[in-house]
């Protein structure tokens, strides 16, 4: 983890940010329109939890969710890999969109890894 160099890390928790960000204003948008958030609430959730651990690890911030939330948002986060890679491939090479991705993706197999090796500890 000590050769993940500072401007990956950097991107990584921006990636969270500009993600979890995007989710509350859909989150907010949803449920003015009365629609069903569950789904949209456990991302949030997960993606919560997600920089929390990256931001524990790499800035020494404290960490506050329990083992049973760190398993959970890690199934969730694992489980969105098939979409973003999907996307992924479905888009133009050297595109923003295409960038934007690929920083994503790597985000969350850096907070999934964090936090399967937290709760193999």
């Amino acid at each position: 983890m000590d050769s993940i160099s500072m401007a990956v890390k950097k991107e990584s928790v921006e990636s969270f940010r500009s993600t979890i960000s995007k989710l509350e204003k859909a989150l907010a948008q949803m449920t003015e329109k009365g629609v069903n958030t569950t789904l949209l609430q456990k991302r949030l959730q997960a993606h919560y939890v997600g920089l929390a651990v990256l931001e524990n690890v790499w800035q020494q911030k404290p960490q506050p969710y329990s083992d049973g939330e760190l398993a959970e948002a890690c199934i969730v986060l694992a489980g969105l890999f098939p979409s973003l890679e999907n996307a992924y491939h479905k888009s133009k090479a050297g595109s923003p969109q295409r960038t934007l991705l690929a920083r994503r993706i790597r985000a969350l197999e850096l907070a999934v890894f964090l936090m399967e090796k937290s709760s193999a500890e």
